[in-house]
């Protein structure tokens, strides 16, 4: 092999281990980033990846939101910005695109009273449920500043 083939599959390596993906969340196991509690309500969680690929994980949606605006990581530096999905449990979603549903009568780990929708038909019929308010990601951002 050419040592130039070599630096080509070196590069290839590189950019396959340094990848930003998205991990599963593993209910049971993991340990939110922010409050330090163990992931149980496959109903509800968060993600945030990183562009170099740093992965934290979150129980509720105030302790990922108050991760995302706390500095400690650059908000333009995360590559990915995941939710559970309600309606669906342990499906990753994209924050920036879910839909949510904001009420007192939500019992989430962390007492956001927040749950994340990847449409509004799956949203629906618990906003009747729970007499909530749909928000978007930049209305459910503001709730945590």
């Amino acid at each position: 092999m050419t040592m130039r083939n070599l630096l080509i599959v070196f590069f290839v390596l590189l950019l396959i281990a340094c990848s930003a993906k998205p991990e599963p969340l593993v209910f049971g196991t993991d340990g939110c980033y922010s409050c330090k509690m163990t992931l149980m309500d496959k109903r509800f969680g968060a993600e945030l990846v990183t562009h170099k690929g740093k992965v934290y994980k979150f129980d509720d949606m105030n302790c990922m939101l108050n991760f995302y605006h706390s500095g400690y990581e650059v908000i333009e530096d995360f590559k990915h910005i995941l939710v559970i999905d309600y309606s669906n449990p342990e499906k990753l979603i994209d924050a920036q695109h879910a839909l949510y549903l904001r009420s007192a009568n939500i019992r989430t780990p962390m007492a956001s009273g927040v749950a994340g929708f990847e449409s509004e038909e799956a949203l629906a019929p618990y906003r009747q449920e729970w007499k909530g308010i749909m928000m978007s990601w930049g209305e459910i951002q503001t709730q945590f500043k």
